[in-house]
């Protein structure tokens, strides 16, 4: 549907979205409790409560307009706003909570107007000795005929009862000034700070009072009726905000200096005894709970039919009915008929004071969303945000920030109580919705920025850190992506928790408009690729006329990380290996003098088995690949994939050396604290008679992965031949190292004396599962 129901012109201008914020916000706690916070904390504390409470409200205001100035406000209002910044899924659970929200202050709005009717109901107990207790007698009714009115009549109608409305309220404020009382002859300092003998608690009388600072997004709900959203809602939500803030404190201090904090504490309709003539003061208060209840009556359809516009429900016909809208304004007639149904539920209640507190949450979710969501723009530095009215991002930081405080100390349990309900909704609607995103492109936006931050961070790090632990780094790059997943699963393996993984597919050619057609149709299936194996795997592709051009290329990428990449992938298959392998071997001079480490991974149809064993050889010839060998076997075995796995370390010496190269190999692993059983520890002597691939391919034929040393001299004399000879065996991996690696983090004096294994430190890592440990004082240690 996309929101077709509600794209229509509006014909509203300012004036409504003011008169729907400040009918809102001046409403029955006004009447009702204003007095019994002035009694409880003093005039001090009623202003600074109101300042608190503002310190929430502001924010969001000019949260409001800077959004509302920077894109178009469709019908919706705050819902419009939330779900196209943060998404439609998370919006929309943001949304329904939304408008069950304001579904319900209708409810409450007219049962706080029927309290208008107590002197009513007591002149009529006096003089007709007519007794009347139960209030929904008034509630019921006003409720109904507030919902003809605005389901027969429309916006239109309910904002022209609005302009009464209100004008009857702003009378009653200034009867209520105007009058006086004999208390004032006795005002001095005490006046400002006294209270009753056993006050409230400061937070209890915030929590009962701040929902009257909440309605200055009100108005934001006859979005899609606007003329001009971007001047008419910043305009009249700052305006009915801060009108709202100085209104309450001159209310505080005329009742302060009016009456007794005893008397303000009992009297709930103490401001009748106040004002210049009492009756007005119910009056007011009838006009401020139905222009409440009508602003909220105005408003919640408008959500739910934004919601329904948005077809995030799994019902279509009941979704194609609450989108629908009557007439040249789209009216949400029906979505109004729901709100109405909802509301004479709650009504009938009678006391609903649980989903008050409740609801009371979802409006600071709402607002405490909008804050993020203008502090995030900011954050994001996104060159299409571009708002004609420019918040702070620290403003919008404190109103997300003083949102969510405010949450945990009005009632702690009612704010959980809130985030679960929105969790589930969140996940119901992304059950309904698989195709959605779950994100918007507001996330993106902030993850970039701190992406680009700690790289550039990790960067400079470099320049001042000489001697760092090393990391695999590693870029692959490969034509064979989609033919042979083998090369893509060893680097998902080894940047699934140690290190980082950058894949790229070589397509052979000259960049054209066609080749970028291919590209991107390429690149989205890497992207799906590491989408369903749940990798994290930086994918892109490279057009290059070349093999060796791309190598040059790809040697020159910047490392994902921040940091160079530093070790380099190749693959190629041991069954037909011709071509790709003398690519590979060509290019070996290249890689080696920019400084790579190099692994060169044969496969063959076996692929890795059943992830049970890696077989790790050295030999007096590769001893300085030794390090990097046994450290990515380790790396490769922390994945899950690998968790029923274990390492088997070969070795093969001339016999008169083997106790003490046995010795040497358990003090790296004990040192390194590598997963190697000592069991797993096998030098075989050599044998002239026997070469060393029949002895690999002999001891390793049901191995599932076989890491060995190369050696670059040997490969530019024997070059193809190195490779040929394993048959029977699975994969192997060729490893080829030129910085040093050190597995341990102590520095051993007599290892540096010796040429055989350096040691590098590695940080210690929780150990892989399943596998055998032993002592680590006697026997080597598994990590």
């Amino acid at each position: 549907m996309n929101g077709q129901f509600i794209k229509t012109r509006g014909t509203l201008g300012t004036a409504p979205v003011f008169l729907t914020a400040i009918s809102t916000i001046l409403g029955a706690i006004m009447f009702l409790r204003f007095g019994y916070a002035v009694g409880n904390v003093g005039f001090v504390g009623t202003l600074v409560i109101i300042l608190i409470g503002h310190a929430v409200t502001i924010p969001t205001a000019m949260a409001l307009a800077e959004i509302a100035t920077n894109q178009k406000v469709e019908g919706g209002g705050e819902y419009y706003i939330i779900s196209r910044s943060f998404g439609i899924i998370p919006g929309s659970a943001i949304g329904i909570s939304l408008f069950f929200s304001q579904a319900i202050s209708v409810a409450f709005y007219t049962i706080a107007f029927a309290e208008a009717f107590r002197p009513v109901f007591d002149w009529l107990a006096t003089t007709y000795h007519l007794h009347i207790t139960d209030a929904r007698i008034v509630s019921l009714p006003a409720v109904i005929l507030l919902g003809l009115v605005v389901i027969i009549k429309g916006a239109d109608v309910g904002i022209k009862l609005l302009y009464w409305v209100v004008g009857v309220l702003f009378l009653s404020l200034v009867l209520f000034f105007c009058g006086s009382t004999d208390y004032t002859s006795k005002l001095d300092y005490h006046t400002f700070i006294d209270t009753i003998a056993h006050p409230d608690n400061f937070f209890l009388v915030f929590a009962i009072c701040f929902p009257a600072f909440t309605g200055m997004t009100a108005g934001v709900g006859l979005s899609g009726d606007l003329r001009d959203t971007k001047r008419s809602i910043p305009l009249g939500t700052l305006t009915a905000t801060l009108s709202g803030m100085v209104i309450y404190i001159f209310i505080a201090y005329k009742l302060a200096t009016s009456a007794s904090p005893l008397d303000l504490s009992q009297d709930q309709l103490i401001m009748a005894k106040i004002a210049l003539w009492g009756p007005i003061i119910p009056i007011g208060l009838a006009c401020a709970t139905i222009s409440s209840a009508l602003g909220s009556a105005l408003v919640a359809p408008r959500t739910l039919q934004a919601l329904a516009a948005d077809d995030v429900f799994p019902f279509k016909p009941l979704t194609a009915w609450l989108a629908k809208g009557q007439g040249a304004a789209a009216e949400p007639r029906n979505s109004s008929l729901v709100v109405f149904a909802i509301a004479i539920f709650f009504v009938m209640m009678g006391d609903v004071n649980f989903v008050a507190q409740v609801i009371s949450m979802f409006f600071m979710v709402t607002y405490g969303s909008i804050c993020l969501i203008s502090f995030l723009e900011h954050f994001a530095a996104d060159p299409s945000y571009r708002p004609a009215f420019r918040s702070k991002w620290y403003i919008s930081l404190f109103g997300a920030v003083a949102c969510t405080w405010l949450m945990f100390k009005m009632s702690a349990p009612y704010a959980i109580f809130a985030i679960l309900v929105m969790m589930a909704l969140y996940l119901w609607i992304s059950y309904n919705n698989p195709e959605r995103r779950g994100m918007a492109s507001i996330f993106q936006g902030a993850i970039f920025q701190i992406s680009r931050q700690l790289q550039i961070f990790l960067q400079k790090s470099t320049q001042h850190n000489t001697e760092e632990r090393w990391r695999p780094s590693v870029v692959c790059i490969s034509s064979h992506s989609f033919e042979r997943m083998d090369a893509f699963n060893l680097l998902r393996w080894i940047s699934h928790r140690f290190g980082f993984g950058t894949y790229i597919h070589h397509l052979n050619g000259y960049l054209s408009r066609e080749s970028v057609t291919i590209s991107q149709d390429v690149f989205q299936r890497l992207v799906r690729l590491t989408a369903v194996s749940h990798s994290n795997i930086y994918v892109d592709t490279l057009t290059s006329p070349s093999y060796t051009t791309a190598v040059a290329q790809v040697a020159q990428l910047p490392g994902i990380s921040g940091k160079e990449n530093n070790l380099m992938l190749f693959e190629f298959s041991r069954t037909n290996d011709t071509d790709e392998l003398n690519d590979i071997i060509t290019n070996f001079k290249m890689v080696v003098a920019s400084g790579f480490d190099i692994c060169i991974l044969g496969s063959t149809p076996r692929d890795y088995g059943y992830h049970s064993e890696i077989h790790v050889w050295i030999t007096p010839e590769d001893y300085d690949n030794a390090s990097l060998m046994i450290l990515l076997a380790y790396i490769i075995l922390g994945h899950p994939d690998w968790d029923m796995g274990e390492i088997k370390l070969f070795a093969s010496f001339p016999s008169h050396e083997i106790n003490e190269q046995k010795d040497r190999l358990l003090g790296l692993i004990k040192d390194g604290r590598m997963p190697i059983s000592a069991k797993n520890v096998e030098l075989i002597p050599a044998d002239p008679g026997t070469s060393r691939k029949e002895l690999i391919c002999r001891q390793s034929r049901d191995a599932d992965l076989i890491i060995l040393g190369l050696v670059g001299e040997a490969l530019l004399h024997q070059k193809d031949k190195l490779f040929r000879g394993y048959d029977g065996v699975g994969n192997i991996l060729w490893v080829n190292t030129k910085n040093e690696i050190q597995l341990s983090r102590e520095e051993d004096e007599e290892a540096k004396k010796s040429p055989p294994l350096p040691s590098e430190p590695v940080a210690a890592e929780k150990q892989p599962k399943n596998r055998e440990i032993e002592p680590p004082a006697e026997t080597p240690s598994a990590a």
